[in-house]
């Protein structure tokens, strides 16, 4: 479908079935964090799922090529962003598969239905509100938790998700322990995960597939080094990780 371009707005090839993004360069840009999370992410024809803050839209269109689902609600605190996936949504002709929803994902139950979910997953802000704040406010709640804390996004997500339901998260490598406790607390297994590092040893995120009621245990896969030694992303960012 088309769609009107703004000025401040960019397209972007996804390199995916032909898919494509638009970013608005004073709005927060997804990352290559987006693009491990979908990666990462395993789903069946017939379920129902939610992203929690999908910014510009990308992990769920991403998603639309890289595997089957029956429904993902993508809920957007911002309303710049929510628009923007919106517009994102109907640009690649996903309506259908994709419903945009403009809330606090915290106010679920005005959209959705108590433990109704199959999956849900988020790349979520992930530094503390009192580190590295920058005058643009879109920018700072997309990257900082004072708007969607640890705790509240485990608690919020274990209860949307039916009983062997499945959250799949990227966070920040730092906080992993305060992350398996938020996990745990709210009756989410950690069952996958595995760290990623910039290419220079620097381990940068963790990422988990935990789930709702499930037993202990946990597969800790090998790290996914991100970069060569110049800082360039690799090839392998795309595929490591999808359909296993």
């Amino acid at each position: 479908m088309e769609v009107e371009i703004l000025k401040d707005e960019r397209v972007e090839d996804l390199d995916c079935q032909g898919l494509k993004i638009i970013q608005n360069k004073n709005f927060y840009t997804f990352t290559s964090d987006s693009v491990i999370l979908a990666n990462f992410i395993k789903l069946n024809k017939n379920d129902e799922c939610v992203e929690i803050g999908t910014g510009c839209g990308v992990i769920s269109i991403l998603l639309s090529a890289k595997t089957q689902f029956k429904k993902i609600y993508a809920f957007e605190v911002q309303n710049e962003m929510a628009k923007l996936a919106e517009k994102n949504i109907r640009f690649n002709d996903l309506q259908e598969k994709i419903t945009i929803i403009s809330d606090d994902v915290r106010n679920y139950k005005q959209h959705l239905q108590d433990k109704m979910l199959d999956v849900v997953f988020s790349n979520p802000p992930y530094l503390k509100k009192d580190t590295s704040l920058n005058k643009n406010v879109v920018k700072n709640i997309a990257r900082h938790e004072e708007n969607l804390p640890l705790k509240d996004l485990c608690k919020t997500a274990s209860k949307m998700l039916k009983f062997g339901g499945k959250f799949f998260v990227i966070y920040t490598a730092t906080r992993t322990a305060e992350l398996i406790c938020g996990l745990v607390e709210n009756n989410l297994e950690p069952k996958r995960m595995f760290f990623t590092n910039n290419g220079k040893g620097r381990v940068v995120l963790v990422v988990i597939e935990a789930v709702k009621g499930g037993r202990h245990g946990i597969e800790v896969l090998p790290e996914l080094e991100t970069n060569d030694l110049d800082g360039n992303y690799l090839k392998t960012l795309q595929t490591k990780y999808f359909g296993k």
